[in-house]
């Protein structure tokens, strides 16, 4: 753990707010679920990626180490994760196909004009089939509302260590 190892240097680690998956187990077990489904048929990396991207535009501390970590676990590059926040500036890490995952991400993240763009979406079309890209909008959906239980409960990040997860 990173988070705490000289309390001179960090700031205190703060306690969550709810522990929400044991007061809402049912909800808890279905957003698994929902995950588990969500990444069939997905490549484990661009799943990662999205993961990761979405979180860092909601800023969910608890899955940003949760997903880095299953990331890198899973074979990904710490160059191509720490580039994910800039990944538009640095697409050449990028294939086409996960820049218009990350593309595609950042439009469902973000819903303040209410809708997705129609040359995102064309773009994301053109890189996957239409089954693998129902399941892309699946695994968005499924890490934005993971970060929205970490970020309303105030999930603690810094303990997650890969293997078999929750979400």
């Amino acid at each position: 753990m990173t988070t705490n190892e000289d309390s001179t240097r960090y700031a205190p680690e703060h306690a969550p707010r709810l522990a929400w998956a044991k007061l809402a187990p049912e909800v808890y077990k279905a957003m698994i679920k929902l995950d588990t489904a969500a990444r069939q048929g997905l490549d484990p990396k661009l799943f990662e990626l999205v993961k990761i991207r979405a979180s860092q535009i909601n800023k969910c501390a608890f899955c940003l180490d949760m997903h880095t970590k299953d990331a890198l676990a899973a074979g990904e590059t710490v160059e191509r994760v720490v580039q994910l926040a800039a990944w538009d500036e640095s697409r050449h890490f990028y294939t086409a196909k996960e820049a218009a995952a990350l593309e595609l991400t950042e439009a469902v993240t973000v819903l303040t004009d209410g809708f997705v763009p129609d040359e995102v979406y064309a773009r994301a079309a053109e890189q996957f089939e239409e089954a693998e890209l129902a399941q892309l909008i699946a695994a968005i959906a499924t890490i934005n509302a993971w970060n929205r239980f970490g970020v309303s409960t105030r999930m603690v990040a810094g303990h997650y260590t890969p293997q078999a997860h929750a979400h």
